[in-house]
Parts: structure tokens; sequence; C-alpha cells
């Protein structure tokens, strides 16, 4: 059998006449079909086809593991003559293309159709273009055994390794108390077992308080942030700079493109390797990629760089945007998107051995951030079989750092580019696992790009990449800071940002026109020392409702001036949580709020600091 795959974006065709001479009967449904981003099989069943379950099983099985790959929302079989010279006669063609058209129906997650078989027809498709959008496959009935043995060979399996260096297959392990999270990652990455929906989390509400929201001009997927969110994401981005410097290696910050042409060999390479699907547009001469992260720009920049073994091991970091074209229902506000922001770091070390090291520290850093926020990770740790078996010491170091379990995913072969791939996954108000950190050892695509050192002895080298993202992208980093509010509500806390990534961390409220004088002393001393600021001067608001918004806005601290606070210079503090307002001067409160978002980047207000400038829609 001959099998060719196009991932469509539009499919359709229309019978024009008989082919054979006793074609299949012409129902209706038949007659013409369509078909938006469906994966379009054209299909020649030849001499030594059969209807036998276990060759139909695995023709199927190959069909289903492309739609996997490509994840197309539908598929469509399509009967076509011209692929094979040795074609079966028409009577067993169409019993093989009935008997695959049935069981892909039964085994199929997407709905499957197919084309009339017999007949000529005129079809149009658009290709999607992306590099597994056109694929194709030589299968014969004498393959199945050999491809059981290969999946028995090949099968990739799980295991739980301890901080003591115990060993337990994922399947039947016996959870301890303490080991909900582990428990959780297990069932969704070992037995597939996904938490049904039904209930919103709390932090969709949060997101959209503070201007993450879906743009609904543009695609499924795709983002706008309103001034507070614009702020909040680039303190996170600064953050992840700062995180980045903390390494004890050089880290150089760079800027680049977010379109790559088709057809340079290293970016198909690679971009095939990724498996997921693009973002493609027409370039000038070429097919564009958009890339899915910053591993592209990064590669095709430090590739120019002259480098000895006396600059490795050295790291390149951009805020890049990033495309992935996810299916519709795939899509999560501010965690899995088709255009995000990633603050990507790519660490060049002199080889395995050297990124080994450096990952330690890395490990280290991804921990204690996770750990601020009051969360802790539960790792899922992709391996290949030989590094296993050669350092397995190294993940039990690595699960004795975590002071617990971690589960470990076993591939018997190397198929990506990577030897090791760590996703470290908190779990979130509804108890799902959900990926925000993450680092692997690439072992491939420095010699891929052409990226090189000269070692001691002058030999050209190429070396390891680490792929880390310390705190996730920002999107996912702000998914997590939300989550761990929405958790805190749940326990029937108060919930709140940490200081540093609040948009606006103290509200000056006076009570009166006559106070304001007083409350644009208080704001500019604030201003001063770099703390974000606003005053609310809207005095046709009533008090209460002014101090309403500063909470409602999780505004950490809110200052109220009347006539007290201008004749003694102490300030009525609010403090987010507290049951009372605190008396302070206002040494004592940059003092305290210095203290908080020591160590933190800070940025202006990204809004004007009156609120009486503000639309009513974004008061707060």
């Amino acid at each position: 059998m001959r099998l060719l795959f196009i991932h469509a974006e539009d499919f359709s065709y229309q019978v024009r006449d008989k082919a054979v001479e006793n074609p299949e009967p012409l129902t209706p449904g038949l007659e013409r079909g369509s078909a938006k981003n469906a994966l379009v099989v054209f299909m020649s069943v030849e001499e030594n086809d059969t209807e036998d379950p276990n060759y139909v099983n695995y023709v199927v099985d190959e069909i289903l593991d492309t739609l996997n790959r490509v994840r197309a929302s539908q598929i469509v079989l399509y009967p076509y003559a011209h692929l094979s010279p040795n074609l079966a006669k028409p009577s067993k063609a169409l019993s093989v293309l009935l008997a695959v058209y049935n069981k892909l129906r039964e085994k199929s997650p997407v709905p499957v159709s197919r084309a009339p078989f017999g007949y000529y027809k005129a079809f149009d498709i658009k290709c999607y273009g992306h590099p597994l959008s056109e694929l194709s496959k030589s299968l014969s009935p004498n393959m199945v055994s050999a491809q059981a043995v290969q999946q028995v060979v090949s099968r990739d399996y799980y295991v739980i390794l301890t901080p003591n260096g115990e060993e337990y297959d994922a399947t039947k392990y016996s959870f301890k108390p303490g080991e909900d999270d582990l428990k959780a990652l297990v069932e969704k990455e070992v037995l597939k077992r996904e938490l049904e929906g039904g209930k919103e989390p709390r932090y969709i509400d949060y997101c959209r308080k503070f201007g993450f929201e879906w743009e609904p001009m543009s695609d499924v997927g795709h983002m706008r942030y309103g001034p507070a969110a614009t702020l909040m994401m680039e303190l996170v981005e600064d953050y992840a700079w700062r995180l980045a410097n903390e390494l004890g290696i050089p880290v150089f910050k760079i800027r680049g493109t977010n379109m790559f042409r088709r057809g340079e060999r290293a970016i198909d390479e690679h971009a095939r390797l990724f498996n997921e699907r693009m973002y493609t547009i027409e370039g000038d001469k070429d097919e564009i990629i958009m890339r899915y992260a910053a591993c592209f720009q990064q590669f095709a920049m430090i590739r120019d760089w002259v480098l000895s073994y006396r600059d490795i091991p050295i790291g390149m970091l951009e805020v890049a945007d990033s495309y992935r074209y996810e299916q519709p229902g795939e899509t999560v506000l501010c965690f899995r998107l088709r255009r995000f922001y990633m603050p990507d770091l790519h660490i060049f070390t002199r080889d395995l051995k050297n990124a080994m090291e450096v990952a330690l520290k890395l490990h280290e850093i991804i921990f204690r951030e996770i750990k601020k926020l009051g969360r802790d990770y539960v790792s899922l740790y992709n391996v290949t079989k030989q590094f296993y078996d050669e350092h397995r010491d190294y993940l039990i170091e690595l699960a004795r750092r975590e002071g617990k379990p971690i589960l470990i995913r076993i591939m018997p072969e190397q198929k990506y580019y990577w030897v090791l791939n760590v996703e470290f996954h908190i779990v979130d108000e509804l108890r799902r696992p959900r990926e925000i950190a993450t680092f692997q050892f690439d072992v491939g695509n420095a010699q891929r790009f052409g990226i090189k050192y000269r070692d001691e002895n002058g030999e050209v080298r190429y070396p390891v990449i680490i792929h880390t993202a310390i705190i996730g992208s920002v999107e996912r980093y702000i998914y997590a800071l939300l989550d761990t509010a929405g958790i805190a509500e749940s326990r029937g806390e108060v919930p709140r940002l940490p200081t540093w990534v609040s948009p606006i961390q103290v509200r000056v409220i006076p009570i009166s026109k006559e106070h304001l004088t007083f409350a644009n002393d208080v704001a500019s001393k604030l201003e001063d020392r770099m703390i974000r600021v606003d005053v609310d001067d809207r005095f046709d608001e009533t008090l209460s409702k002014r101090v309403r918004d500063a909470e409602t806005f999780w505004v950490p601290y809110i200052v109220v001036v009347g006539d007290r606070e201008v004749k003694t210079g102490k300030l009525s503090v609010r403090v987010r949580g507290a049951q009372k307002p605190i008396d302070m001067g206002i040494d004592e409160l940059i003092g305290r709020i210095e203290e908080e978002i020591k160590g933190y980047p800070r940025r202006p207000l990204t809004m004007p600091k009156y609120l009486s400038m503000r639309p009513a829609s974004i008061i707060t």
C-alpha cells in the first residue's frame, strides 16, 4: 500500500466520471466533499495488500500516528491509483479501502470521511506547508510482524526514582502521604487520565482583572495585554534576565527575527524534530516559518561567533515572541497559546559532563523561584535509555535535591535532539499538572547549525546545548502567580500578588481636594524610590467606593489621606490581608516596601498616575 499524506488547510473534491467498469455505488454523501484542517490520505491499494485485521490495524495506526503529529481536525481517505504501478484489482482494492476506513472510524479521535472508489474526481487542495505537511509511506503485510517486534523493543516506559535510589514501575507505585502531586502527574502522563472539565478556575477572573484577555479580532489562541498586564509582563521579562545572570557564567541578551526560511537545512531538520505544527507565511522567494522558540535566532547568531574553550560555558537569552499552531480546543488563557513570550535561555557547554554541572545550579534556581511563590514542582524527566543507564546517579542526586521521588520516562532510543528533557509541573487549583519551567540537554543541534569551539588542543568541538526557561514562558509564570492566588482564596485567604509584580504597589486616596497636595507629596516620595504609586483623585466618588476599587485591584498598600494625616504626618495604611489600617510614617512605609521588593526589578507605571485621567472602564 502506498500512502501520501497532505495536511490541508482546505480540501474539496467533485466526482466527474467513472474510472473503472464497476465503481462502487455513488451516494449523495460521496459525490462531493470538503474539509478544513484535514489530514488527506491519498491511498493506493497494491496486489499484496490484504484485509487481515492485523494489517488493517497496522495501516490505521500509521495514519493515526501522522494525525497525532500534525494535529489535524479530521481525516479524509482519498483513493488515488497514481501512487503505485502494482495496483490490486478494483474489487479487492475497494474491500481493503473499506476495511481501513471502518477501522479508522472506530479508532480515530477525529471525524473520518472518504471519497468514492472507482471515479475520476476533480479536487482542490491547499497545503499548510510546514515540515510535516507532506509525507509518504509504503506499507506491506510483511511489515506487521516486524513492527510488533519493534514496538516491544522501543516502547517508552515510566519509572519512579526515589532520593534513596529505589526504582519502581510507575504503573504499580504505592503513593505515600504527601505524594498527591506526584500521583496527579502519574495519572496524567502515564495513565493518560485527564481531569474532567466543568469548573472554571479562579485565575481566569484574575486574568481579566489585570487585562489579560483573548483578542477577539485575531485568531484563536492570541492574547492582548492591557496596561496593567503589560507592566506585569515587562517585570517578569526583566526578572528572567536577572535570574539568568545568577548562573555564574557570561550571558548575552540579544534580539532577532521571528521569521526563518524554509529550505535552510538546519531549520528544516530542527523543525521536523520539534514535531510541532508551525505558522507559515509566503516570503519573497521561499516559505517562511514563524519561530516556536528562540532556538533559530540564537543558533544562527552564535555560529558566527569565534569561540574557544575559555569562552565556554556561555549563555544567550532572548525574550522571544513564539508561535505554535495549537488546536482551538487546546488553547488556555495565559497558559497554552498560539503566540506567547518565552525568556528563552540557551547555555553552550563543553560537553555532557559540563552541561550536567551547570544544570545543578540551574535546577537550584528553578526550585528556589517556585518556592518563593509558596509552591513546589513535581518533575517529569524524559531521558534516553543510554543516559539513564550511564547517569542514573545524577538523576538520584536531582531527586535528592528535590526531596521527593521523580517520575522518569525512559525512551529506549534517542528520538529527538536531546538526551534529557525535564518538565517541572505545578499542580493547579483544579489538581491538574501544569508544566512551567524546563531544561534539556541538546546533543544534536550544535553540529546541525555549525556551532563550534576549539578545545585546548585547537581541535574543533561541538558544544552540548542546555535549553531552558527558568521560570517558564512569561505568561505561564504569571499563570502560576494567579493560580497561587486562587488556591489561597479557596482556603479562605485574601488573594494577592507579590508586591514586586503588583501593577500598583501603593494607592494614595485623598479624602477631599484639600488633601490632594499632601497626597501628591506622599506619592512623590514613593516615586523617588521607584515605588509604583497612583493617586485616586476622583472626588465625585465616595471614599468607600475608592477604597473598594483599590482592594478589588489587589493594591498591596492603600494610603488614605485626611486632616489627621496632613496634621501629624502619620499615614493610615491599609495593608492587603490585614484586619485594620496601620499607622506608619512615610519612611517606614518605604522601608517595608523596599524590603518586599528587594532583588526584584522595578518599572514605572504604564498608565496615568491620576485615576481621574483614566477611562472608567480601566479605572482599577
